[in-house]
């Protein structure tokens, strides 16, 4: 017979078939509580790998792309991933994918931003001015009650 679990007096198999896991997975289940107590069961997740900047660099980071894009040779002063990549790779000598950007930006503290692509001729006074005048601009066409005034109206010959 399945042995029996000490907490419930249930057998192994039961308590797989109520909650919907293999007989395997509860002897492993077991076995980690008796080494382990409750500790053991609770969820860990797993390490991941070793970072390949270490502390001094991660905290160098920030310094180093506050200089900007244009430090750098880059034209124009927006940074994107392959372009922290580089600099990265040039100054902390420390290669990264792509791909991985996105979390070196978010470890410190920088977050991924859209462009806004204006006009290099646009001019904000002139804008708000614009905006002010604008309630004028957009009238209300008249209503049926409104009197003419000012415009030809013109008999129907009969």
């Amino acid at each position: 017979m399945a042995s029996r679990t000490a907490e419930t007096g249930w057998p192994q198999k039961k308590v797989a078939e109520a909650m919907g896991v293999t007989e395997g997975a509860v002897s492993q289940w077991m076995k980690r509580a008796r080494d382990g107590g409750v500790e053991a069961l609770r969820h860990h997740a797993p390490p991941g790998g070793d970072s390949k900047l270490r502390a001094e660099q991660w905290a160098q980071l920030p310094a180093i792309l506050a200089r900007g894009a244009e430090a750098y040779g880059f034209a124009g002063a927006v940074w994107t991933r392959g372009r922290v990549r580089q600099v990265i790779q040039d100054v902390l000598g420390v290669s990264y994918q792509v791909a991985r950007m996105s979390y070196v930006l978010n470890k410190i503290g920088w977050s991924r931003q859209k462009p806004i692509r204006r006009a290099a001729q646009r001019d904000e006074a002139k804008i708000e001015a614009w905006k002010e005048n604008w309630p004028q601009v957009e009238k209300k066409p008249p209503s049926k009650d409104t009197p003419y005034s000012g415009t030809r109206m013109h008999r129907a010959i009969s």
